[in-house]
């Protein structure tokens, strides 16, 4: 019931854009392919919120940090914030340039080629999200307009060397993500919950963490959440970005220290001191997401209008405000009603997050871009942020496994005496999280030859410890999901192109 609700409220949004359009545009020639455009701009839309939000949220509701209710809520406050006031005026129509419209005889293919990437993309995101896979909604559509171009102009009309670079996002983007969430998890490690006294500790640490996390977002938001608005080299932006670090610091210190003289001094009272930076990372996240990825429903929408209603094609067109409007709601709409799946499958399906795990994934999505996009290097927001997901958990399972090492050392050391108080700290270290294993060493090699196990009792423990802290199928399924999202996309819109230029040709 749940369910049809949900559809239910799905369909009337559609019904309310192709009424929109059925009373304002009814005297433009055409108008009927314009509706029909409008209506899958926001299926799309729907889309987009359903899967790619999951992202930025996803870490947060994860390690508790915030409810799924109240991810929803921000996530789709945000992200229409960030589509409205910050998705600019003007719009590329083809996405990255990965199609020579020159190609396209007329502006009425160009039309059949912007609904067929819209309807090719919004469907195989919508078979994505029910198959629980978060993927790039910029590679869905690019593919989308891919495979509609070369159906309408032939193989000639792609920009292969576009689409190379496409392809090696695929790589870039997930091993940055994953290489910088690792590392910064092993220095919160490290320098935190390695130590004997983790609160003096992390009131050294967790202020430095939060400044960089501010001056990461500041530059991310100056660099991209706000480049329709203010253009900014990043000289500038890393300015912003200082300066906001600064203040940040100074103002975050004393009430961490303040903080710490109430909380014990364990794992769990560290994470705490994250939840707010945590909150603050997915609000942001979603605002650049909504400023940045509302083109890729609205870019062919805008371009299907102005093709309909100036009859040509341009490379880049305006925003009417009924196409910017009707993208935003539909992302956050798309969010509230179907994104609670992917939100799960991201934040608690593919490792274990606590929050200073997520802290460090979202700091590695806003590092890594930055990064990224000085290099001239093409990356995927999403491949970034499931790519920091996947190298927290595997950074998990090395350091495990490294302990297990340690402990056979230790058990060769022992003697033949009996093993009761052995057992009792093994348990123990089984059970305790890495950062407490350390510990747990330290007291079984202080037993020296209190007890011992056998060669059989020893190997059983060896495999133990190996445990796989990234679940393998849903990691198997998510890249799968990756690589055949623009080459099944291309063959989707294809097909629609081939069907729409059958049933409306005279």
């Amino acid at each position: 019931m749940q369910r049809v609700l949900k559809l239910a409220i799905a369909g009337l949004f559609l019904f309310c854009i192709g009424w929109f359009i059925e009373t304002n545009y009814a005297d433009l020639p055409h108008y009927e392919l314009l509706l029909v455009a409008a209506v899958i701009g926001g299926y799309m839309a729907l889309n987009i919120g359903a899967n790619d939000v999951a992202n930025n949220v996803g870490p947060a509701v994860g390690s508790f940090a915030l409810s799924m209710t109240a991810a929803i809520l921000i996530a789709a406050v945000f992200e229409a914030s960030g589509a409205l006031i910050a998705g600019g005026d003007v719009v590329q129509t083809v996405k990255k340039g990965i199609v020579d419209t020159s190609l396209i005889k007329s502006d009425q293919v160009y039309v059949w080629v912007m609904m067929a990437a819209l309807l090719g993309g919004a469907i195989w995101l919508n078979i994505a999200t029910a198959l629980g896979a978060p993927v790039s909604t910029t590679h869905s559509i690019v593919g989308g307009v891919m495979g509609a171009g070369i159906a309408a102009a032939g193989w000639q009309a792609v920009n292969w060397g576009s689409m190379g670079a496409i392809a090696s996002s695929w790589v870039i983007s997930p091993l940055m993500g994953g290489i910088i969430a690792a590392g910064l998890l092993l220095l919160i490690k490290k320098r935190i919950f390695f130590r004997e006294d983790v609160l003096e500790a992390a009131a050294k640490v967790v202020p430095i963490l939060i400044a960089l996390m501010a001056m990461a977002f500041a530059t991310y938001l100056s660099l991209k959440g706000l480049k329709h608005i203010v253009k900014l080299n990043m000289w500038q932006a890393a300015s912003i970005g200082a300066i906001t670090a600064f203040a940040a610091f100074h103002w975050v210190r004393p009430r961490i220290h303040a903080r710490l003289t109430q909380l014990n001094a364990d794992r769990e009272s560290v994470n705490d001191l994250f939840t707010m930076p945590l909150i603050c990372a997915a609000a942001l996240l979603s605002f650049a997401h909504g400023a940045n990825d509302v083109a890729n429903a609205i870019g062919p929408l805008a371009g299907i209008y102005d093709a309909i209603a100036n009859h040509g094609v341009a490379a880049k067109v305006s925003i009417p405000t009924w196409v910017m409007i009707s993208g935003a709601l539909g992302i956050s709409l798309g969010l509230a009603l179907f994104g609670p799946r992917l939100i799960r499958t991201v934040g608690s399906e593919i490792t274990e997050l606590d929050r200073s795990r997520a802290f460090c994934i979202a700091l590695s999505a806003a590092v890594t871009v930055i990064i990224a996009s000085q290099l001239g290097l093409p990356v995927s927001s999403t491949h970034v942020a499931l790519g920091a997901v996947f190298g927290v958990g595997f950074l998990r399972e090395y350091l495990d496994n490294q302990l297990g090492a340690t402990i056979e050392q230790v058990l060769k050391a022992h003697g033949d005496a009996a093993h009761g108080e052995l057992e009792a700290r093994l348990h123990q270290f089984y059970e305790a999280e890495p950062e407490d294993k350390n510990r747990v060493l330290k007291q079984l090699k202080k037993m020296g030859k209190n007890g011992v196990l056998t060669k059989q009792e020893s190997k059983h423990l060896r495999l133990l410890f190996q445990r796989k802290l990234v679940k393998r199928q849903a990691f198997l399924k998510i890249v799968a999901a990756w690589l055949i999202t623009v080459p099944v996309s291309a063959g989707l819109s294809a097909l629609f192109f081939f069907a729409l230029r059958g049933a409306l040709l005279p």
